[in-house]
């Protein structure tokens, strides 16, 4: 009988001593033993990581609560059990699996017995040889006709965390049945295999390749193709500041500049190597704003840059912030306003390329917590939106699926600053992403306008999308469970949801709740997206236009509120609307998730 994890705490962790060949957690987990710290162990025992955004995340440490070596082992014996499974013919075997890891702490030994246990397996390796972004996994796989791809990392968490992302033979990131397929076959398959520790195949396998110069070949040569008007490029006046947050972007959006014809950027040199300890920043995401983005700002200022272009530490997402020349003030765009702005930029690239033809067959995509402002395009446009699940892994298999039926797909966005351009990449982008945002700066540049003008602009031709997002952390899963449980059972009967905000100010007039697929807005009550019972997302519509989504994050210890009003187009009055969004939302946090009362953590400003 293969060993499976029980209740018994001195059990697991015998047995996990006994597996670990790692000397830097087995003492680590050793000196907790000795030192009877009962509470510490049940933290790292009580619970395994599971799969969720596409895999696995989380901080490093011993035991199968915590992302170790063992942990990768593991993972990867259940990851290969489960291919071997769904291909059980030798000559799809051999189409092989791609390997990527970024500068963190342990990536790079992570991926290297990820490799060697694939290669035991009798199943080819393409493990790139450096750091490399998120987004080559994804570009390799297709590029090579791949089974699979695992990207070591943790995208843009804490210096102490690291990530086991996997992608499926589409390109996209896995999801049902693939991630429960493969987690029932990692608790199938703990014990170490024979060898699985043993990384020396690594140094002598024919079935070991390296796919780094035939990615970033094919990948640079692809994006310079897509470039609109190369000699607007190469004589732009503006200059681009680059951060890569100490992350691997910055070799690869310097080239990414120089395919698209751009002059070379200018290098927030503190932030350009990569670095795991990330020493400038308290959390090396963009996505923070400007408490990120600051070196960059000091930087572009000394260099009289005007626009900066900043990737997390895989370079998977990306934020833009533009200085005011007038003020010297600098804005940093939302992922709502950037998907807006690079929404209008892929039609207006495909519409010029594509003079005349018509957008019956054309698609652009955006998740369900972010600005409906491409639906809002595409009922103007005659083009198609469709609307996803939150996350990556739904656009880019839906996508995928479009591809397949012979549709174009434009773009995707989700608003936590992730882009797709086109679909050389069915994943987050921000290389690509970056370098498109550059080029419609310059485009707007030659002709006297700005990114903030053209986003005023694009709303006041299809309507103001006003959003308010941010998010409390909250590290108790019963807290939370209970917090979203309440909402569900408001009167004390199930099913019964808030009914309206600010004392009956504002009613609420549909509630979808893709975790229990509840939809009040449908005749039959349920909801037409995917249900996901392992996350809580409940999204609240009022009578004046606002969508509210409270939701907990795939990857962090996070409840979010993500929140738009749509205004009518030419509806300019933008204070009165926003006046109107403050004060909704600050009602629905305080009624609605109580803060106090369960103990949240406010986001830091």
């Amino acid at each position: 009988m293969k060993p499976t994890e029980t209740t018994d705490l001195d059990e697991n962790v015998a047995r996990w001593l006994d597996w670990d060949k790692n000397e830097a957690t087995r003492a680590e987990l050793k000196a907790l033993v000795d030192a009877g710290d009962r509470p510490a162990l049940l933290r790292l025992f009580g619970a395994r990581l599971a799969f969720g955004t596409a895999g696995i995340r989380g901080r490093m440490g011993p035991g199968p609560g915590r992302m170790n070596h063992l942990v990768i082992v593991q993972t990867t014996q259940g990851l290969v059990a489960h291919l071997l499974g769904e291909f059980p013919r030798q000559q799809d075997r051999q189409r092989g699996v791609v390997v990527g890891y970024d500068g963190r702490h342990n990536s790079r030994s992570f991926a290297e017995i990820t490799a060697s246990i694939i290669l035991k397996a009798g199943v080819p390796v393409y493990l790139f040889s450096r750091l490399c972004p998120t987004p080559f996994v994804p570009f390799a796989i297709r590029q090579h006709n791949l089974l699979a791809g695992i990207m070591i990392t943790a995208s843009h968490n804490p210096k102490e965390d690291n990530g086991y992302k996997v992608y499926w033979q589409n390109g996209a990131q896995i999801i049902p049945p693939h991630d429960k397929g493969i987690q029932g076959q990692i608790l199938g398959n703990l014990e170490p295999w024979p060898g699985s520790w043993d990384t020396s195949a690594l140094g002598a396998s024919d079935m070991l390749r390296d796919p780094l110069q035939a990615a970033r070949d094919q990948y640079f040569r692809t994006l310079g193709g897509s470039v609109l008007d190369a000699r607007l490029n190469s004589g732009t006046s503006l200059r681009f500041t680059y951060t890569a947050m100490h992350g691997v972007g910055h070799a690869y959006m310097a080239e990414a500049f120089r395919s698209c014809c751009f002059q070379p950027l200018v290098t927030v040199e503190e932030q350009k190597d990569p670095d795991p300890e990330f020493p400038t920043v308290k959390f090396p995401n963009p996505e923070e704003g400007k408490s990120a983005l600051d070196l960059s700002m000091r930087t572009a200022d000394a260099s009289g840059s005007t626009v900066i272009i900043a990737n997390d530490p895989d370079a998977d997402r990306l934020a833009v912030a533009e200085k005011d020349v007038q003020t010297g003030a600098w804005r940093v765009f939302s992922g709502n306003e950037l998907g807006a702005l690079l929404g209008w930029w892929s039609l207006h690239c495909y519409t010029r390329t594509h003079p005349g033809a018509p957008l019956r067959d054309v698609y652009m995509l955006s998740s369900t917590v972010s600005s409906m402002i491409l639906d809002t395009m595409a009922r103007a446009e005659g083009f198609n939106f469709i609307e996803t699940l939150t996350g990556f892994k739904w656009m880019g298999n839906v996508a995928a699926d479009l591809l397949a039926a012979g549709k174009t797909v434009l773009f995707a966005f989700e608003e936590a600053i992730g882009f797709m351009w086109g679909t050389s990449v069915l994943d987050k982008d921000g290389i690509s992403a970056g370098v498109k945002a550059a080029e419609l700066a310059a485009f707007l540049d030659s002709r006297g306008q700005t990114l903030g003008g053209k986003l005023a602009d694009i709303y006041d031709t299809y309507g103001h999308h006003i959003s308010l997002n941010s998010y409390y952390f909250c590290h108790d899963q019963e807290v939370i469970k209970k917090l979203f449980n309440r909402l569900r059972n408001f009167s004390g009967e199930k099913d019964t949801y808030p009914r309206h905000v600010l004392g009956g100010k504002h009613a609420v007039t549909a509630v979808r709740d893709l975790t229990t697929g509840h939809d009040s807005s449908r005749a039959d009550g349920r909801a037409v997206l995917p249900v996901s019972r392992s996350s809580q997302m409940i999204t609240f519509s009022f009578d004046n236009g606002l969508v509210a989504t409270l939701r907990t994050s795939g990857t962090e210890p996070k409840i979010k509120y993500l929140t738009e009003l749509r205004a009518a187009p030419g509806q300019r009055n933008v204070a009165e609307l926003k006046e109107v969004l403050h004060t909704m939302v600050a009602a629905i946090v305080e009624e609605f998730l109580q803060p106090e009362k369960n103990n949240l953590i406010p986001r830091a400003e």
